[in-house]
């Protein structure tokens, strides 16, 4: 019969679970969940990441994209040398993207709470951090596509002005049109059309909606008004019924987000109808953050190095529909986790779960944007340029 060992002896035989192959670390694989939980909830949340071109900044504050723009064929004359073209074409400019200050999110989970809690509160934790930096990435790159879709082209040279921008009118009417499926079928045409006509290539083009919007396009499917052309019919079954059902419009693919800037605000508004206001009854107890005000956002709001405009600069804005060369966006951090352990959570008996990433987002192509507004004409107060657009040089 195995005798138990000493004290000494029973400490040392402890199993730990959260340690790494019987490590020093008795929370080393608790770090790894945790960073899982909160990735998961990042992946989920934000869905620009993937819809836009995506750099990793090492070594520097900034990233610079370089536009190149249209040349032309010309006529060789014999015995001539070819020094490139006579007109000096094509022209050259560049965008520089800034990365942003440090974008964090963090919680102190005290010991004794998490060990009366009768879940697992730091997975949960770790997934709701998530769900805040994906909310904050969406929303910044949405409003940078905004902005591009008001700009001229980077490429200015005489006689080889590039594409800018397009804003397209939803209907005529005020606010309410927004929600209109018949008239945001023509807008999408609309677009489709104008980014042929400006040479945006066809791959990668995407539309972000607001939640109401989209189901408005479901729901007008029986009536004619979206044809069946237009439902992914192997799924169709289901996906009506999970708001998943068009897959796309003139050959842009459709999401959904509560994160595009809409009338100034994100996602949705409530309210009587207006010029600014699509006059959707709230259907209550929406709680803090739904239909949140859009922040400020420009340069002199600490930790910000770019330009993302203000509330007011969305004040009709409902609806994004771009090409993935639309928008740029710089990773110094990618999304990770950290937490506290050794010293600090003995001193404070518990841990600080932080979530963090540094970025910076802007438009790259204003050709690629097209923003779609209601209740007020293009170009007028409240859709007009903001920001600063290129360097002085940019020709």
């Amino acid at each position: 019969m195995a005798q138990q060992n000493s004290g000494a002896s029973q400490l040392a035989q402890l199993t730990r679970p959260g340690a790494l192959n019987g490590g020093t670390d008795p929370r080393a694989l608790y770090l790894k969940l945790f960073s899982g939980e909160m990735f998961k909830g990042f992946q989920h949340n934000a869905i620009a990441r993937d819809l836009v071109m995506k750099r990793t900044l090492k070594n520097g504050k900034s990233l610079q994209f370089v536009y190149t723009g249209h040349t032309k064929a010309e006529f060789h004359t014999p015995g001539n040398s070819i020094m490139g073209n006579s007109d000096g074409a094509p022209p050259v400019a560049e965008k520089t993207i800034t990365c942003d200050d440090l974008l964090i999110s963090s919680a102190f989970v005290y010991e004794l709470d998490e060990t009366l809690a009768h879940y697992e509160l730091r997975g949960e934790i770790s997934k709701k951090i998530g769900y805040a930096l994906a909310q904050k990435y969406d929303r910044l790159i949405f409003r940078q596509i905004a902005k591009g879709a008001r700009q001229a082209s980077p490429v200015s040279k005489t006689n080889f002005v590039e594409p800018g921008g397009t804003q397209i009118r939803v209907g005529t009417g005020n606010a309410t049109e927004a929600y209109d499926a018949a008239k945001l079928v023509d807008a999408f045409y609309d677009a489709a059309a104008a980014l042929d006509e400006k040479g945006v290539s066809s791959d990668g083009r995407v539309a972000v909606l607001n939640p109401r919007q989209y189901y408005s396009l479901i729901n007008t499917v029986s009536s004619g008004v979206i044809t069946s052309g237009l439902i992914n019919r192997d799924a169709q079954g289901t996906a009506l019924q999970s708001g998943q059902g068009v897959v796309e419009i003139a050959g842009i693919k459709i999401y959904k987000s509560m994160n595009i800037p809409f009338f100034g605000s994100y996602g949705t508004k409530y309210g009587t109808a207006s010029a600014t206001n699509p006059g959707v009854t709230s259907p209550g107890n929406v709680g803090s953050f739904v239909g949140e005000t859009a922040e400020d956002g420009r340069a002199s709001v600490t930790g910000i190095n770019g330009n993302y405009g203000n509330a007011t600069d969305f004040a009709n804005s409902c609806g994004l529909i771009f090409q993935k060369e639309a928008a740029g966006v710089v990773e110094a951090i990618g999304p990770q986790v950290q937490v506290t352990s050794g010293d600090v959570s003995v001193v404070y008996q518990g841990d600080v779960i932080l979530g963090r990433m540094a970025m910076g987002a802007d438009f790259l192509n204003p050709a690629a944007c097209v923003e779609l507004i209601a209740g007020a004409a293009v170009g007028s107060t409240g859709n007009a340029v903001f920001g600063n657009s290129y360097p002085a040089n940019a020709n």
